[in-house]
């Protein structure tokens, strides 16, 4: 191969760290188009970093980078741990190799330096979260020039890769969104969001589907599921082997589930409050009417049990309680720690959201899924323009990665609000603090067991954040709060079929009960070191505690609905069809 000049690299290289006046470009934090990619964000924020501070990193980078061309001009391949040099094109290469690590000093360097940044706790995690960005999209693997691993690909197929990665790229800039997965490979009520049911009630807000049991005889009590709002219900009913729907209908319950609709143009004004009033109250009685049961087990993923849980509360407020149980997954109730979405939540960034939505409008389903994206961009971003766009590859068959670029948009004060009294000011969690559907919101008055699920490595909703609940519900009766934590993330988490028997779930049932209501509450640190580990699936202990509130045994019903709430169409309904902008 042909080998560049080694004087002429290392002049370009060294300048970097020979040169006073780049030096002081970089270190005085002095923006200009090819200067140090953190000054203008250091700016921006007022922020600084100390001289010693500076001189320290200053004198490792150069001992690190003098040390790796030191290696590079004697022959030594580097050490490529990173998963995105895996490929054995960047090892065959001395010069892409090298790249590659000089990248990964540089990465390391301008982290070092966010790290050291002088701001408050919040300025820092927001620049470091900018840094990061940076870091991600500066990354070699991420341009045909520079990824030997593409280069090899476009010469094996003769070019084919490249017209193919051209026609990916111009498809997916028309969706507005990059593919994640073989989205001809789904189609929802095909083989998504199948198990069989009836839409059964509707209004311009949500469709009631009522799931078609499969048990001769079903517990008393039906159970409501309430989806998150941000998205699409059928994470809860992906394909038969993976449905948290079709499980609890298995499991004996006669199932009702809320379809939210996709919100355009007529529904740009409605509030939170439309969301716990016309939503979650209105599907409470729907089913209360069609069932016969005043009682119901409740369930809450995400927002969804956000909203289901200030919904309770409102109608404890009235003097009802139609909850036998309750169970939150992945929910916040206390915001005490907003997670990786933090970086977005402060008092310039909400108030720019009111001025803008507040009145009116709607919050994009694409700006939604662009913002969650931003939070693992190696895994959501780059991975694909790789190998969708570098490559030509196309992405997998992967049922969830599709439900995730299903996205739905929200009305602009139900977000507005939602930003505000949660994520910036935390005012759910203080009774009577906030006032929903003319009734003062106070969650210690929900009177039923509840069944609470956080997954380990949540970086939406981090799982002391979820584990903060047992705090707030059944103050004057602990015993009344179960916790279980399961491994992997958000989505993942949750979607862990006990049929395959993967990962794993903690339990601290000693723990449960080992304070009375005067005594001080585990900390989610001593939950956890008190807690067993065991393996496979949390849904068989979910189970269990359904049927525990779940009543007697009756015969199963014979058609869905009731003369009132006749049936409409076929799950899974028109609603969760529309497709977000």
């Amino acid at each position: 191969m042909n080998m560049p000049d080694p004087q002429m690299m290392t002049k370009e290289w060294m300048a970097q760290i020979s040169n006073p006046e780049q030096w002081k470009t970089w270190f005085n934090m002095v923006p200009q188009p090819q200067g140090n990619p953190i000054a203008g964000i250091l700016q921006d924020a007022g922020a600084s970093i100390k001289p010693e501070a500076i001189e320290q990193l200053k004198n490792a980078y150069v001992a690190k980078l003098t040390g790796l061309w030191a290696d590079f001009m004697a022959g030594k391949a580097p050490q490529l741990k990173d998963r995105r040099f895996a490929a054995p094109a960047w090892h065959a290469s001395p010069l892409s190799a090298f790249n590659a690590a000089a990248y990964l000093l540089n990465a390391e360097f301008l982290s070092a330096m966010a790290d050291a940044v002088e701001a408050t706790p919040h300025q820092k995690q927001k620049i470091a979260f900018a840094v990061q960005q940076i870091v991600d999209a500066m990354s070699p693997a991420n341009f045909l020039a520079t990824n030997p691993d593409a280069q090899q690909t476009l010469i094996e197929t003769k070019g084919e890769s490249l017209a193919k990665g051209l026609s990916n790229m111009l498809a997916d800039m028309g969706k507005g969104r990059i593919s994640q997965s073989d989205e001809s490979a789904f189609e929802v009520g095909r083989n998504v969001a199948t198990t069989p049911g009836t839409v059964v009630f509707e209004n311009a807000l949500f469709q009631l589907i009522q799931y078609t049991p499969t048990t001769a005889t079903v517990h008393q009590r039906p159970l409501l599921m309430v989806p998150p709002c941000i998205n699409k219900f059928y994470i809860l009913d992906l394909q038969p082997e993976n449905s948290l729907v079709r499980y609890a209908v298995e499991q004996g319950n006669t199932v009702f589930l809320m379809s939210w609709r996709n919100p355009d143009l007529s529904m740009q004004h409605l509030t939170w409050d439309d969301y716990v009033e016309q939503g979650v109250i209105e599907a409470i009685r729907v089913t209360q009417d069609i069932s016969g049961q005043e009682k119901l087990n409740m369930f809450g993923f995400c927002v969804g049990g956000t909203i289901v849980s200030t919904a309770l509360a409102v109608l404890k407020a009235r003097g009802e309680n139609p909850a036998a149980s309750l169970t939150l997954l992945t929910t916040f109730l206390d915001f005490c720690d907003a997670g990786a979405l933090d970086v977005f939540i402060d008092e310039p960034q909400v108030a720019l959201r009111e001025q803008s939505l507040a009145k009116g409008g709607l919050m994009s389903g694409r700006d939604l899924g662009s913002t969650f994206s931003s939070l693992r961009p190696n895994d959501l971003v780059w991975n694909y323009v790789q190998s969708n766009y570098l490559k030509g590859k196309e992405p997998p068959a992967f049922d969830m990665l599709y439900w995730n670029g299903d996205g739905t948009g929200l009305p602009g004060p139900m977000f507005c609000w939602y930003l505000r009294n949660t994520y910036l000011e935390n005012s759910l969690k203080v009774p009577g603090k906030l006032t929903v559907a003319g009734e003062q919101v106070d969650l210690s008055s929900i009177d039923a067991p509840a069944f609470i699920y956080g997954s380990r490595e949540d970086h939406i909703v981090p799982w002391g954040a979820a584990y903060a609940s047992t705090a707030l519900l059944n103050p004057k009766k602990p015993k009344a709060n179960r916790f279980i934590l399961g491994a992997s993330g958000h989505i993942a988490g949750v979607i862990n079929p006990a049929s395959k028997k993967k990962r794993s779930y903690w339990s601290n049932d000693a723990g449960k009960g080992a304070r009375t209501a005067k005594a001080k509450p585990l900390t989610a640190e001593q939950w956890m070191e008190g807690a067993t580990e065991y393996v496979g699936s949390w849904w068989p202990e979910w189970a269990a505690f359904l049927a525990e509130h779940g009543g007697a045994q009756v015969k199963a019903p014979g058609k869905p609905g009731n003369k009132r709430h006749a049936a409409i169409e076929p799950a899974p309904g028109r609603y969760v069809k529309v497709r977000a902008d």
